[in-house]
This record gives structure tokens, C-alpha cells and sequence, in this order.
């Protein structure tokens, strides 16, 4: 049975596919994406020694479209964004950007982490630097850091440190932003506040995100598909649409949404 506002996976589609066997068992359907998407992502297996955590996993983003990732701890979030980063190879399959094959890390991919990762000796502003030439100036501003681009981040606060992150991870202009529960350690109004800021920026910067969440009420405000990875298969198990439009906290429609998802990671025992 399909839940309401999920599509599940497509197992009669026509994309050219790696020849695996048991390949077209958790194709996504993509009648969302057009047959040049930006981001296309097909992990044929990715294993820890025999524990096989992703296999035969088929993930498409258009330009400007924001791709939340949910399911139980251990089912592959986390290392798919690190396939998609360039910072895992020992996997089978192929990511492509704008239909460039990608080989290892890539300016035009960015990518902000659970915790800020500052160098705790440099300032603010040579943390957004680091490994760049441009001025971080603008970007300070733009996430509401103007005036601190001197501190240490001993000085910052927890979401202060985060906007940082995502100065940082903004400053070479990539294409696609990869977040890995990039709010999770905030409190919960700072988390808000910081889930309006990538909304903006988001738009504003025109990024395409790739985003791993346990929130929810978070995958509903931000995302335009949020897709629930099955820890049991290694595959994609259902993605879910949120109601069109301007988004708004405490939407009915995402209440309903929720409720069918919580159903759905109950079934697939990650609750």
C-alpha cells in the first residue's frame, strides 16, 4: 500500500543503468526530475566488510531543488553524502554533476557538517577563508556574522559557530550544498532561526541541497522531497512531496505528511 503523499520506488524505468541484477529493485521514480537533472546519483553497493549499507540506490536533484535524507540511524544517510562529496571511494556506482562524472572532491560541491569545525587559533573570517582567496566580507554579512569576523570562535555562540559553517561552505560558490544535520546541536530556537537563514541563502544563491535530518518538522519546511532510506535493504524505500507553496510551520498538510511518514519508519522499525 502506498501512503499518501509518497511514491515509491519505480521499477520500470528507462534510465541507462549499470547491469547489476538486482539493479532496477530500488530505482526512485523521478517523474519530478527532467533527463538532464544537476545532481544525479546512482550507488550500485556500499558496504562496511560484509554489511552491505547502500546497494543499487538511484537519487536525482534539479537545479534549485532541496532533497532531504531520513531514516534509522546506520541506514546509509550519512555515507551517501560523503559519496556524493568526494570524500568516500571505496564504493560502486557513479555521481554525476551537470553531467560531468565526479572524480574525488569538487569545488562546485559544498559541504557543512553536524558540529562547525572551526580551527579553534584562527579568526571567524579565516575560517570562512581557509583554502580560498576571496573576501569573506559579504558572506559574514549575509549570515548575520558582520562585525565578527575577528573573534575566535571560543567567542561564538553555537548557532553563531554554525553560520560560520555556512559562510564557509558557501564561499567558493558551489552549485550543490551538502548539509549532514547541520542544526542538530543548536536549541530549538536557535535551530529555527538557522533553518530560515539556508532558506534564504538557499534561494538567494540559487544551491541545490542534499540534506541528512532525524527532524522531521525540518525535512517539512525545507525540503521539496524528502526521501526515507530503508536500513534493511540498503535501498530507497518511499519519498514523500510536501504541499506546495510558501511553507509555513504547523501547516495541517505537512501535520497530515508527518503522520504518514512516523508510519512509515515504524513499519520500517527505525523507531
Amino acid at each position: 500500500m502506498t501512503l499518501p503523499g509518497t511514491t515509491r520506488p519505480d521499477t520500470n524505468l528507462a534510465h541507462p543503468t549499470l547491469h547489476d541484477s538486482t539493479l532496477a529493485h530500488s530505482t526512485l521514480h523521478d517523474a519530478t526530475s527532467p533527463d538532464h537533472p544537476l545532481l544525479d546519483i546512482h550507488v550500485v553497493r556500499k558496504a562496511f566488510g560484509d554489511r552491505t549499507v547502500l546497494r543499487d540506490v538511484r537519487l536525482r536533484l534539479i537545479e534549485g531543488e532541496c532533497v532531504s535524507l531520513i531514516g534509522a540511524s546506520g541506514s546509509g544517510k550519512s555515507s551517501l553524502l560523503s559519496i556524493v562529496a568526494g570524500l568516500d571511494r571505496d564504493w560502486r556506482g557513479r555521481v554525476t554533476l551537470a553531467g560531468t562524472p565526479l572524480d574525488g572532491v569538487s569545488p562546485d560541491i559544498g559541504l557543512i557538517f553536524q558540529e562547525p569545525r572551526l580551527f579553534p587559533w584562527l579568526t571567524v573570517a579565516q575560517n570562512v577563508a581557509f583554502g580560498g582567496e576571496a573576501d569573506p566580507s559579504a558572506l559574514l554579512a549575509e549570515v548575520g556574522l558582520a562585525g565578527l569576523g575577528d573573534y575566535l570562535p571560543r567567542q561564538l555562540s553555537g548557532g553563531q559557530a554554525q553560520r560560520a559553517a555556512i559562510a564557509r561552505g558557501l564561499l567558493n560558490r558551489p552549485r550543490v550544498l551538502l548539509l549532514d544535520e547541520p542544526f542538530s546541536a543548536v536549541d530549538a530556537f536557535t535551530r529555527i532561526r538557522l533553518q530560515d537563514l539556508l532558506r534564504r541563502v538557499a534561494r538567494e544563491h540559487a544551491l541545490t541541497i542534499l540534506m541528512v535530518t532525524h527532524d522531521l518538522d525540518e525535512a517539512l519546511f525545507l525540503s521539496d522531497r524528502i526521501v526515507l532510506l530503508d536500513g534493511q535493504t540498503g535501498g530507497l524505500r518511499a519519498e514523500y512531496t510536501p504541499p506546495p507553496g510558501a511553507r509555513t510551520r504547523g501547516d495541517p498538510a505537512q501535520a497530515a505528511l508527518k503522520g504518514s511518514i512516523l508510519d512509515e519508519l515504524y513499519a520500517t522499525h527505525a523507531l
